[in-house]
């Protein structure tokens, strides 16, 4: 019998804002690497950063953007990649934005759109972020989010 691997090596960052009221969710569109799927920003912890930190630098280097508050989602997205033949483990973040900010994005995005959380799941390539969106809505939308999992962003 094989093992199968479980590995973490990337993050993933929700970002909210609200309008009028209502929230509402960045999705980025993929200009490479699954071209033209709409996605949460996400990417690789690089050495010496915690998966906090990572999913900062990203939004930065993807958005331009830097968050009011951030927050850890209590939750991972997971998924098989058979090309690893390995279980991929990715821990999730919310960031909460103005709602007059200015997305400025990097060569792996071609456009973005600020929607509705239910709008979103219908956007969303794959079951895992479907997930992901409705917990976010559930635990940091619907409910307001839980102070314990709030990240200290340093000054």
């Amino acid at each position: 019998m094989a093992d199968l691997p479980i590995q973490s090596f990337s993050v993933s960052l929700v970002i909210l804002r609200e309008v009028a009221g209502e929230a509402e969710v960045l999705l980025l569109q993929r200009s490479a690497t699954l071209m033209g799927e709409w996605c949460q920003v996400t990417g690789t912890i690089e050495a010496e950063e915690t998966a906090w930190q990572a999913a900062l630098r990203e939004m930065r280097e993807e958005t331009g953007l830097s968050p009011l508050r951030l927050y850890s989602a209590d939750i991972c997205e997971q998924f098989y990649e058979p090309h690893r033949d390995a279980i991929t483990l990715v821990p999730v973040f919310v960031a909460f934005v103005d709602y007059d900010v200015e997305i400025v994005l990097n060569p792996e995005h071609s456009g973005y759109k600020w929607v509705s959380l239910d709008w979103a799941e219908d956007m969303v390539a794959f079951g895992g972020q479907r997930r992901v969106l409705r917990h976010v809505k559930q635990e940091f939308v619907v409910r307001d989010a839980n102070e314990a999992l709030r990240i200290q962003l340093p000054s």
